[in-house]
Formats: C-alpha cells, structure tokens, sequence
C-alpha cells in the first residue's frame, strides 16, 4: 500500500506543537475526514496548518544527514551503519526502501496531505469562514505544499516525484524534474496572489514571527520563489522574486522563518544538536572542510569544534563535530537572509553583473566569515569563472550541514570526485550519489 492510502488527521495542543495522528474514520456515524471535507470550521482548519507545521519538522533531520553525507560535508557516526557505508557508496546503490530514501519522503507527503485536505475543504467550509480568510488558508497551504515538494525534487532528482497526490485512491504520476519545478513554481505564484487581501484566522509558531500576515508571509513566499528560480537557472527571476521578499544586503543575516523545537509534552527536538565530545550519535565534520577554509573563517569555529580525539567509524575519520546548532531545542532555518544574498550574488554572476556580485559576497565575507573582502583578500578575482568558484565556496561554509551543499553542486556537475573529498577507506570503493531512489512502495 502506498504511503498516501492512509490518511491522517493531526490534532493538537494549543500551547505546544505536537501532533498525533488518527488513522481516517471508516465509521458511517463518525465520519471525521468527511465532517471537515463538508462543513470544516476555523478550528478544524486551524488543527491542519498546526499539523502541517508540525509534521514538516518530520525526517528533516534524516534529509539533511543523508544529503550532507553523500556530498562528503560530514558523517553521521551512529548506530546504523549505513550512514558510512551505503550513502558513502561502499555497498553499491542507494536502497530504495531503507530510512534514507522512505523517511522524508513519507513524511514531506503526509505533510502535503495535510495542505491538500485544507484545500479541499475550503469550497465547503462552515459559512463563518469568510472569503478573506479562506484566501489566507489557500495561500499558506499552497506555500507550505511547494516547500515540501522543493526538498522531494531535491532528492529525487532526476528520478522524478509525484505532484498530483490529491486523491490518495488514485494518485497521479511519477514526473520528471522540469514538471515537478513548474508546478512548485505555480503554486507559490498562486499563493501569492491569493495573499493580497487575504486574512490569516491562524496563528504560525514563534519561527514565523514577523512573517505571520500575509503581507509578511508573502516575503517569505518570494523568498522560496526565489530559491526555486534559482534551481531552475532562471536568474532574472530570481532577482524579481528577491525583490518582493525579505532580501536586504545590509540586514541581518540571520532574519528568516525557522522551525521550532521544545521539550514541552511529548513535542519534538532538533535532531541536529548533537551532545559535545559524545563518542556515538555525533557529527563528525569531513577533514576537508576543515583544510580547505580560508584562514581565519569564523564560520569554522562557530559551526564546528575540534574533538577531544578523534574519532573513526567504517574507515572514514575526523578530528571536529559539529556545533551548528547550541540545543537541541534551537530553529533550524526554512531560509534566512544570507541565503537570499547568496542567491543575489549567484544571479548576478549568472548575468554578468559582475561588481553587484562582488558587493554581495563581500557581505558575506566580512559579516558571516570574518574574512577581508575579495578586493584584499583574492583581488585577482574578478572573472565570472573565478567569482561562480567564490560564491559556491561562500555558500559551503554558510549553508554546512544544512542541506544545500549536494544541491549546489549538483546543480553546476560538480557532485563528482573532482570537487568532493572523498576519504579513502582501505578496500572500498566509493560512488558519490548525486539523487536518491524513489522509495520500493511508489514503484
């Protein structure tokens, strides 16, 4: 049975986000999913953007390990072995039905489900959710679901997702990576139209403070428009979207919608944190990443720290784990602001604006790595060649263990042993994988 065959319904605390899931109602005379789908009230559709919320905090840790470890960013030394042997390609291909490939895509598509029910029940809802207010639960619904879709494609690549899962007895096709990106693309669009006269009747967690209206949600929605673009090669779009987002090259680096943690009730945690000095479940950073900064690049220190000895597991090693996150109730960030700089700086190389692309990665230089800017640190750089270089070298050290890493460099075919250190692990071969498998049940 396809994961999508089962449908839940999240319900919840008002005061923490916790979710637990009810498998759907087959009572004639208590039918839940059907009592939303005809008549759904504000609090029936406030439980779902809870839910969805909630649950797109599901796997993310699994779907940043696992990218980070087939980029060779660090290894997650735990007690799965295939942490370091299969995502390092020591056993041959990925596994199309081990938690590396099922995790995050069954949860990014229970999160859809949630979206798709709000979506579904607005046409019906109870005469008291207005026409202002159905248009902010469309939009938010609309965004959250092109998230999840993003970080699918991400991983599936070119093996291709399934867009149209509305219809859990009847779900559409496995598509390519062009269609997937179009409709992601389409939905944020629509999204942000349906935000202009809009009324939010929900309230979003603490990680959406000040992008909880619609005029602020709308930032953020043009901010993942922008990344979209962006992963497309469509770089003039993606310096219209910056336009309408958050982006400010002299802001804070750091403002941008997060996902929240707590040790509330039977609520999640970041499973990124990883306890210092802690010889199982650790981080352990790729040397490479270490050798390879620029001297005196804060992000190192900050990130990372070096071990008290260091540690090996499945032949591979490290002297420094990681310290990215303080808790383990820290946000982790959906996109922030030096991402959005980034993503500027990389549109204008791509159109050969060079000079704004310059001022946008010494941002970046001096307030996230420390570092001089590239007229005193690199001053021969000045082509789009040796910039493209500058801004993906920018990028690994903002964006470690974060995800992105993979993407980028698959992005410019450069997810190969040319520009990933592989550590050599006696008697092994390795492969660095550049998608993952669509999950056994979807085939």
């Amino acid at each position: 049975m396809r994961i999508l065959n089962k449908i839940k319904i999240f319900i919840f605390s008002v005061l923490i986000m916790v979710s637990c899931t009810i498998d759907e109602q087959v009572n004639p005379n208590n039918p839940a999913l059907e009592n939303i789908l005809e008549g759904a009230t504000r609090t029936d559709l406030n439980n779902l953007v809870v839910g969805g919320l909630a649950n797109m905090r599901s796997s993310y840790s699994n779907y940043v390990t696992a990218f980070g470890s087939i980029a060779r960013e660090f290894y997650l030394f735990d007690a799965d072995p295939r942490n370091t042997t299969d995502l390092l390609g020591t056993t041959g291909g990925l596994d199309n039905n081990s938690f590396y490939t099922t995790a995050s895509w069954n949860d990014r598509y229970q999160t859809i489900k949630n979206m798709n029910i709000i979506l579904d029940a607005l046409p019906k809802a109870d005469p008291s959710v207005s026409a202002a207010q159905k248009q902010g639960y469309s939009a938010f619904a609309k965004t959250l679901k092109a998230h999840q879709l993003l970080l699918l494609i991400n991983a599936q690549n070119n093996n291709g997702i399934r867009v149209d899962v509305a219809n859990p007895k009847n779900l559409g096709p496995i598509v390519d990576k062009a269609t997937a990106f179009n409709t992601i693309a389409t939905l944020l669009n629509e999204a942000f139209t349906e935000l202009t006269g809009a009324e939010f009747a929900f309230s979003l967690t603490s990680g959406f403070t000040n992008f909880d209206t619609p005029a602020t949600f709308g930032k953020f929605n043009r901010a993942l428009a922008a990344r979209v673009a962006l992963y497309r090669g469509l770089h003039a779009d993606a310096l219209t979207f910056l336009n309408a987002s958050f982006f400010d090259l002299n802001g804070d680096l750091t403002v941008g919608p997060k996902m929240v943690y707590s040790t509330a009730g039977p609520d999640v945690l970041n499973d990124l944190f990883k306890t210092p000095q802690q010889s199982g479940n650790q981080i352990v950073v790729n040397n490479s990443f270490i050798a390879d900064a620029e001297a005196g690049d804060q992000r190192v220190a900050n990130k990372t720290a070096l071990r008290d000895s260091p540690t090996a597991k499945s032949g591979v090693n490290g002297t420094h784990e990681t310290r990215l996150y303080a808790s383990s109730t820290s946000p982790i960030d959906i996109i922030r602001n030096e991402e959005l700089i980034l993503i500027y700086a990389e549109a204008k190389i791509e159109t050969n604006q060079l000079a704004d692309a310059i001022t946008a990665l010494d941002i970046i230089r001096t307030k996230s790595g420390g570092l001089p800017t590239l007229a005193v640190a690199k001053p021969t750089v000045d082509d789009q060649a040796e910039l493209r270089d500058e801004m993906l070298h920018q990028r690994r050290y903002s964006f470690w263990c974060e995800g992105q890493r993979a993407i980028d460099l698959r992005r410019y075919n450069r997810l190969n042993s040319t520009y990933v250190t592989i550590d050599p692990i006696a008697g092994e071969t390795q492969i660095i994988f550049t998608e993952f498998p669509v999950p056994a049940t979807e085939n």
